[in-house]
């Protein structure tokens, strides 16, 4: 589930607080108010094909998922070195 504001007795935040929240956290204030992380997913990656593939790697044991990770920690430490050799 997203980050629900709750709505206090009919009191809601302004837009210039729920747009500062949500630039806090990163995402829009659409998810603020009503978003799953699902929706924060799909929002944030516009590769739907490496979107479907994390979606499947969550299906995974914990172990697996792990080691998925570290191969993805593994290749993007070795992007970032060759950046800054280059």
């Amino acid at each position: 589930m997203g980050y629900i504001i709750p709505r206090w007795a009919g009191v809601q935040p302004s837009a210039e607080v729920l747009a500062k929240l949500a630039n806090a956290l990163g995402v829009s204030s659409d998810y603020l108010t009503n978003g799953t992380s699902d929706d924060l997913a799909e929002s944030s990656l516009t590769d739907k094909e490496l979107l479907n593939q994390f979606k499947s790697i969550e299906k995974l044991p914990e172990a697996d998922k792990n080691v998925v990770k570290v191969f993805l920690n593994a290749f993007i430490t070795k992007k970032k070195l060759k950046q800054l050799v280059l």
